[in-house]
């Protein structure tokens, strides 16, 4: 490791993917590149793990990317220099980088898709990086580097889908799935906007983490394989009114059952497995449900979103934290499924 420059084109310790697999991540150097005038030189402090990142490792989620390729998409880091044309941040300022450095506002389009950290392009698990001005957003002044570093992805796809989106309001119902990065954000954000939440967990130890966080109802799906039958039954017939749906096609059909007419499907993930075929989509029509795909979000949702979180001086829950050269160690233990929130690097 290095100490902080006063200039750039310096050689620092990075991490690449040279090929598809896990086990071949490496550590390398790289040479930061002379900033441009609205350019910001970031010594990134800390970085955090989402499931995309074990398919991009994978080869499963973009086969086409170019490698050897920097991954991970979510950090935190402090500005050690400005271009001569920055306005928006100084030297020592906190930020981090938007998980598509282009997609500022308005709706998402092809030009700002190809610009995702740590697939298309390098991502954070470096000790500097390079982001345009227009690129970055404060941390919350109360959050530490590692806690700011599970925002970018993983919190800011729950609150698109539910606020920015989905219009949550408060006395609203919310269901998620799981205790992953996103579900567990998602009910921290449900229960900030004065929501109820209704949770599916794998086991009775979380089950009883969820409720301490404020679940209204959690329910084991293995121990109730029809839990949407569980969850029609707590709103009395009437369904929920936001389902954070996570695990895709294998649990799609039971989301169909649980929002109630009229309500909202944030489609995120496809985690779960599809075992069985199901007519869903009769439920969905019928039911006249909008089911909204959503991928992360735009700077200025982020800084909406870093807003509400300040004001209300909300925590990330973080499961564990491991150093950078353990990043093969981290990844596994994120696609075992143990962790209970967010899996955090320190660089």
């Amino acid at each position: 490791m290095v100490t902080a420059p006063t200039k750039t084109d310096i050689e620092y310790a990075a991490f690449e993917l040279p090929s598809f697999s896990i086990d071949a991540i490496r550590a390398t150097k790289r040479t930061t590149p002379s900033i441009g005038p609205l350019d910001v030189l970031v010594r990134m402090k800390a970085a955090s793990l989402n499931y995309r990142d074990i398919i991009v490792a994978l080869g499963v989620y973009n086969p086409g990317i170019p490698l050897p390729r920097i991954p991970l998409s979510d950090g935190a880091g402090e500005v050690v220099e400005v271009g001569s044309s920055v306005t928006r941040f100084k030297v020592g300022d906190r930020v981090s980088p938007n998980f598509m450095t282009e997609w500022l506002a308005g709706k998402i389009n092809a030009t700002v898709k190809a610009s995702d950290l740590g697939g298309t392009i390098d991502g954070v698990l470096r000790e500097y990086a390079v982001f345009n001005e227009k690129s970055l957003v404060r941390i919350p002044e109360h959050l530490s580097y590692e806690e700011a570093a599970t925002l970018p992805c993983a919190a800011l796809t729950a609150w698109n889908g539910l606020v920015e989106n989905g219009r949550l309001r408060a006395g609203e119902t919310v269901l998620v799935m799981g205790t992953g990065g996103v579900s567990i954000f998602a009910m921290q954000l449900a229960l900030l906007h004065g929501a109820e939440v209704i949770a599916t967990t794998s086991s009775d130890e979380k089950m009883k983490r969820l409720k301490k966080m404020g679940a209204a109802h959690v329910i084991n799906y293995k121990n109730t394989p029809d839990w949407e039958k569980e969850v029609v039954k707590y709103t009395c017939g009437r369904g929920v009114d936001h389902v954070v749906e996570i695990g895709g096609a294998g649990t799609l059909a039971k989301s169909a059952v649980s929002v109630k007419l009229g309500g909202h499907i944030s489609l995120i993930g496809v985690l779960a497995d599809a075992k069985q075929k199901s007519n869903f989509e009769i439920s969905l029509l019928m039911k006249a449900v909008k089911l909204q795909g959503v991928f992360v979000g735009s700077v200025e949702m982020y800084e909406r979103m870093n807003a509400a979180i300040s004001l209300h001086k909300m925590k990330p829950v973080i499961d564990k934290t491991f150093k950078a050269n353990q990043i093969i160690e981290a990844l596994k233990y994120q696609q075992s499924g143990a962790h209970f929130g967010k899996i955090v690097i320190t660089i």
